[in-house]
């Protein structure tokens, strides 16, 4: 089945076997080429490795790029090192010794495999290959009929080689396979028949209702979970992850003892309840949304300054590019050396002229730019800091409220006008003002802490968020200013090396046509 290598000499996949691999796949000429001027292996997209007794697959990292990798008919114990491999699509390792499936995780791209004649008693650890349509696993050491089950999670897998396998032996086979991937159009090598894909169904059903029934479920909780996932995302954007529903007075009550003891007053339920932090959450959301058109205005901005830049120099160009036809042809038609020298000086002139203008237009923009940075710095900075505010000012107001029940709860009790039955450690509490003050201001103190700490890192993240923005915005005018300097200093060394090809030119001319002295 598989091969042995107690008399073969194992081989390792070293540089001499790779240049060798490569160049033999490639026409003669070419071949040549290669092996004479060197191969940039992150161009080669297909590799053959097949026969050549390799026992353990490495140094393949150099191949980014490809796509196509066989390493048939060599002693390979185990799948290993094909984690940058990345772009790989069909990876053939039929004929080795393989025992086990793995190593495959980052092979994301794949759609055809190949582990024909190994020794892999089970198929496992190929969960991140959606894209497989192709799969050959025939003569290996699957014994378990239920492992095809497996298969039913690559909903693109179309043809499936099973055969020589022991599990293939039992009179139901065929039918199980179908009936478990139904979608499937090939089966060890013959097209799966419509009599055979409902004699499947109807024999299976019992077996396969459930199974469906179970993916339904766990396909609706991926759904429920990544929209879940997409929208802590988007709130964690706007600063008010977990601000949404309960989430701020469970934060900010948890572990508060003391609150856990208020909340037996009467009234104090309802406000527990009533705790504003839907209000602040919409808050936060309206925030987000002052940030984002913010950043939509500066980017209109920069656009806006980038767009007359480049009229304004597109128009002086040609203004100049009119006038430099016209200087050319004067010095062109010049009849005499010293005419044609006074030309050159003028239109020399008018290029430092043009030199300077540019070079104006071009700091005149970089100023433009760096002070409407400056300017969205300042806005983001005021909308992040006003929100928390607003956070203190409902936890204050809920802390009044709720020392006003609290107050209101121990004087009925003094007066023995309390309907409800509170338990015995709460009734404690409702006979000194001064300590149940102390521990309403102490729940208030905890509860202003977190406030604190949310506060920081919602600053944190909104200082983090804006140097991003920023900081790209300053890095990208860095470079473009660069790169525009760049131009105008190419451009202008142009021009001047086009006026003195042209003076020469007309200097040549004169020379023959005045007479020797």
């Amino acid at each position: 089945m598989s091969q042995s290598y107690n008399s073969i000499k194992p081989n390792v996949i070293d540089d001499e076997m790779l240049q060798k691999a490569v160049e033999e796949q490639w026409p003669e000429d070419i071949g040549r080429l290669a092996k004479s001027e060197g191969i940039d292996l992150k161009n080669v997209t297909e590799l053959q490795l097949g026969f050549r007794n390799i026992l353990q697959i490495d140094n393949l990292w150099q191949f980014e790029n490809l796509t196509k990798l066989q390493l048939d008919n060599n002693i390979i114990e185990k799948i290993e090192a094909l984690e940058s491999l990345v772009h790989l699509v069909w990876l053939d390792l039929s004929f080795n010794n393989i025992e086990v499936i793995e190593g495959l995780d980052t092979l994301v791209k794949l759609q055809d495999l190949s582990l024909y004649n190994n020794r892999i008693s089970k198929i496992e650890h190929m969960d991140t290959l959606k894209e497989l349509q192709i799969f050959s696993i025939g003569k290996n050491n699957l014994t378990a009929l239920e492992d095809v089950v497996y298969l039913r999670r690559f909903k693109k897998l179309r043809t499936l080689n099973l055969t020589g396998n022991p599990f293939c032996e039992e009179e139901q086979y065929v039918l199980f396979v179908v009936a478990h991937i139904p979608d499937l159009v090939y089966l060890d090598f013959k097209r799966v028949s419509d009599t055979t894909r409902e004699l499947a169904v109807s024999k299976y059903h019992y077996l396969i209702d459930p199974l469906e029934h179970e993916e339904a479920q766990a396909l609706a909780q991926l759904k429920e979970n990544l929209a879940k996932q997409k929208e802590l995302e988007y709130h964690k954007r706007a600063f008010v992850e977990y601000l949404n529903g309960s989430f701020l007075f469970d934060s900010l009550y948890a572990e508060d003892t003391e609150a856990a003891k208020l909340a037996y007053l009467p009234g104090v339920d309802d406000l527990l309840q009533a705790y504003p932090s839907w209000n602040l959450f919409n808050y936060g959301l309206k925030e987000y949304e002052k940030r984002e058109a913010e950043v939509s205005e500066f980017y209109e901005g920069l656009h806006d300054v980038l767009t007359a830049n480049q009229q304004e120099g597109s128009k002086i160009i040609l203004d100049f590019e009119n006038q430099n036809k016209e200087r050319l042809d004067e010095i062109h038609h010049a009849t005499s050396y010293n005419i044609a020298e006074s030309k050159r000086a003028e239109y020399n002139e008018d290029i430092l002229q043009l030199s300077e203008t540019l070079m104006t237009l071009e700091i005149q923009t970089a100023d433009q730019l760096e002070e409407l940075i400056k300017d969205f710095e300042k806005n983001i900075a005021v909308i992040a800091s006003t929100f928390i505010e607003n956070c203190r000012d409902l936890e204050n107001r809920h802390h009044e409220k709720l020392l006003e029940i609290s107050i209101n709860t121990l004087e009925k009790s003094l007066k023995n006008e309390l309907d409800e039955d509170l338990p015995d450690d709460i009734r404690e509490l409702l006979v000194d003002k001064t300590t149940l003050v102390n521990m309403v201001n102490a729940s208030h103190s905890v509860r202003l802490l977190k406030i604190d700490m949310r506060e920081c890192d919602i600053l944190t993240n909104a200082y983090r968020w804006q140097a991003s923005v920023t900081g790209k915005a300053f890095q990208d005018e860095i470079d473009r200013n660069r790169n525009r300097v760049k131009e105008i200093f190419q451009y202008i060394d142009n021009l001047q090396e086009q006026l003195d090809n042209s003076l020469q030119e007309q200097l040549d001319s004169i020379e023959l046509l005045e007479p020797p002295e």
